[in-house]
């Protein structure tokens, strides 16, 4: 299986590759690193990165920027920085992609808990994170070719321990269970389902 993983050098990144690796192919990507770049706040940029790689099995998308920041002081600048990024960098990456991808390919993006459990300082990747899961839902219903599409939405994890201090309450997740929910959407049979892991 040809296995594209998007942001592979992150935190979360190195664990997913880790996991998918296998006798897979896997091609590693990221804005400055990997075996091919991209970046996903360009529509040109993502074009020609599939035109690169050609076609694909899954791809997997562990990547994208939010904002943290006081409501009070939020500007549409700040807010933005989380549309752009995280929210259509992922939704361009499927929009352009289903045009290379394979059939009974699959499409697996990262939300989060804060769509669920905000945090304050967390207005931008709560919205973020809730229109993800949203056109997560809504695009499984469309893609066409028996391609599948999810969505990994985990807490805070182990590896982080500098976000500890945001997520008061919060224990932290472990990066195998992590890894093991991006698995479960790469090589199970589900679509359109958010894989929570809190």
């Amino acid at each position: 299986m040809k296995i594209v993983i998007v942001g592979a050098s992150g935190t979360i990144g190195k664990k997913v590759t880790e996991a998918l690796r296998g006798e897979n192919e896997i091609i590693t990507v990221g804005s400055k690193s990997g075996d091919v770049q991209v970046d996903i706040t360009s529509t040109e940029s993502i074009e020609a990165f599939y035109k690169q790689i050609g076609s694909f099995d899954a791809l997997v998308s562990v990547t994208g920027n939010a904002h943290f920041g006081p409501l009070k002081s939020m500007t549409n600048a700040d807010f933005s920085i989380g549309i752009q990024s995280k929210l259509m960098g992922q939704v361009n990456l499927v929009l352009i992609g289903q045009r290379y991808i394979n059939p009974k390919g699959s499409f697996t993006l990262t939300s989060g808990i804060l769509s669920d459990d905000p945090i304050v300082l967390g207005a931008n990747p709560s919205t973020v994170n809730a229109a993800i899961d949203g056109f997560t839902r809504a695009a499984a219903i469309e893609l066409e070719n028996n391609v599948r599409i999810n969505a990994v939405s985990a807490g805070v994890v182990e590896d982080s321990p500098h976000y500890f201090p945001y997520f008061p309450g919060h224990i932290p997740v472990s990066m195998d269970r992590v890894a093991n929910a991006y698995f479960k959407s790469v090589f199970g049979a589900i679509t359109g389902q958010i894989i929570k892991v809190w």
